[in-house]
């Protein structure tokens, strides 16, 4: 397969890992946008979050829940974001989030300001 999170997960690309268990990777971002910036996948490929199977969902809120944890952007906030498909801006074909943080992030210290600001 040519799924380059699919080559992570196997070892065949080295990440700079952040957590994992038996059901989940997290790993940091080659390009980041900002200070934190973590990849969070399943290990079995998954296509994106439309071709995903509902009860993944429980265990995965736990295990994103346990990275903002371990790298301390659990209490200061950070953005959870999936892109779904080509036009969503999905660039990698396998499910994917990503968790930012670490800082008041430009789009939240936009809306702080003026809270009509839309997206």
């Amino acid at each position: 397969m040519d799924c380059v999170f699919c080559q992570i997960v196997d070892g065949k690309i080295p990440s700079n890992k952040v957590l994992e268990n038996d059901k989940f990777l997290a790993f940091h971002d080659i390009n980041p946008k900002a200070p934190v910036h973590v990849l969070i996948i399943p290990k079995n490929h998954i296509d994106n979050f439309q071709q995903s199977p509902g009860e993944m969902f429980g265990d995965m809120s736990g295990f994103i829940q346990e990275v903002a944890i371990v790298t301390g952007v659990d209490k200061s906030g950070y953005r959870l974001i999936t892109n779904c498909g080509e036009n969503g801006g999905q660039e990698v074909m396998h499910l994917h989030f990503h968790l930012l943080g670490g800082k008041k992030l430009p789009w939240a210290q936009n809306l702080s300001k003026d809270p009509k600001t839309s997206f």
